[in-house]
């Protein structure tokens, strides 16, 4: 068994009818409620770890420094925690130091001017 795998009591409170509901179950399959809650709460954490809106939530936080990166790693796998701490390093970076380009840069020369007075049905003949 790995450090990860070393089992913790917890005790909570629950309504006794999902109580009732999960004993049930458990007898169905001839399984173990904590079996059942344990596999529930993995399912759950992993379902939500992968949501989008979760992993916001989780990323602007980090952004604005209210968690750290050990519990961003929990929260949504070293992959993702990486790749999270990579773009804040980014984003608290210096900008880079270059002037914006100008029209002749962009279009090497030959910039087209837009008639805004021309409607989608009218036809460039030039």
């Amino acid at each position: 068994m790995s450090a990860s795998d070393d089992l913790r009591r917890v005790h909570f409170q629950s309504p006794e009818y999902l109580v009732e509901r999960l004993d049930a179950i458990a007898s169905l399959f001839d399984k173990d409620r904590t079996d059942l809650l344990v596999e529930a709460i993995r399912e759950y954490i992993e379902d939500t770890a992968e949501s989008e809106t979760f992993q916001e939530l989780v990323a602007t936080k980090y952004y604005d420094d209210q968690l750290e990166f050990e519990t961003v790693k929990q929260l949504v796998g070293a992959e993702t925690a990486q790749r999270l701490r990579l773009l804040k390093a980014d984003l608290e970076g210096e900008p880079f130091d270059l002037a914006a380009p100008d029209d002749s840069d962009i279009y090497d020369g030959d910039a087209k001017t837009v008639d805004s007075e021309r409607t989608p049905n009218d036809v460039d003949e030039r």
